[in-house]
């Protein structure tokens, strides 16, 4: 279980408040979309972050242990301070962030504060794709975008962390998840080195991370039973499952296309906005998350 406000834009003061005291109550990690875009960023002034409608207290609430800041792309030097401090941790969406063109995470910034980093695919419906290693390859290309100095860029080796403990951490569960070691719970994935991503096996961890996604998996193991063998699932029908959301879908295709047909209208007013968007400076410093021109 997770609370999960979607972002605090779209959010009230009062709800926030009332989703952190709900997910404190009951031990549960809270998971929020947070400045993803320039205009979550320069267009409320602050940030959201910093500003998050109110008080210096709700403005650490939102930054609190246990709490999952998603994406967290567009972030200034003090705001990386503030979520350092309490032990919030981020999610590095790197796929998603390139396909929706959002921009690049900060992700070495946050590592030299001290921020826990995660690792995520934003959801199929979002991607086109829920593969994580697909977000792990990305994640670790992704950064050597970002200056000269090679010293700085994600390794392969901090790429799989983010993607397993740091996943861990940032749900509560470290010390529970995300390494193979006594007492922790057998969550595991099993993948065939006889294949063209690891021939010759030089550098397991490198050649897993940019490994073709997924090609390689042979088992997965969740709390010690195979849910998938041989690359097949155990417990699913896949065939039958993807048939099933095949017709759905047909089904509901003319409801979909009125759907379309009714938010086209607003498109114009859209482009208006992300206009403006553009043309905003924020009188604080943010990490740059695009290249210039």
């Amino acid at each position: 279980m997770a609370i999960s406000p979607s972002a605090p834009q779209r959010c009230t003061p009062e709800f926030l408040a009332r989703c952190r005291a709900f997910a404190d109550a009951h031990a549960l990690p809270v998971i929020i979309h947070v400045q993803e875009t320039w205009l979550h960023a320069g267009g409320h002034g602050a940030g959201l972050l910093r500003q998050t409608h109110g008080d210096a207290s709700r403005r650490t609430r939102l930054s609190a242990a246990g709490t999952s800041l998603i994406h967290a792309v567009w972030l200034s030097d003090a705001e990386i301070e503030c979520l350092a401090q309490p032990g919030a941790s981020v999610q590095h969406n790197p796929w998603s962030n390139l396909m929706l063109g959002s921009g690049v995470q900060p992700v070495r910034a946050l590592l030299d504060a001290g921020v826990n980093v995660s690792l995520g695919s934003d959801g199929c419906a979002s991607t086109v794709t829920g593969n994580m290693l697909n977000v792990l390859g990305s994640a670790a290309a992704l950064s050597k975008i970002r200056g000269n100095d090679h010293s700085r860029w994600l390794s392969a080796s901090e790429a799989l962390r983010a993607g397993t403990g740091g996943g861990a951490s940032a749900l509560g569960l470290g010390g529970q998840l995300g390494a193979i070691a006594p007492g922790y719970r057998a969550d595991l994935v099993a993948y065939r080195t006889d294949t063209i991503s690891f021939t010759p096996l030089t550098d397991p961890v490198r050649q897993l991370v940019y490994a073709e996604r997924g090609a390689s998996i042979d088992s997965v193991f969740v709390a010690s039973d195979a849910v998938l063998r041989n690359g097949r699932l155990t417990r699913v029908d896949e065939p039958a499952l993807l048939r099933e959301i095949s017709a759905a879908y047909g089904a509901l295709s003319a409801e979909f296309d009125l759907a379309d047909e009714s938010v086209a209208p607003l498109r114009a007013e859209m482009e208006k906005v992300y206009a403006r968007a553009q043309t905003l400076h924020a009188d604080w410093k943010t990490c740059a998350a695009k290249l210039a021109r």
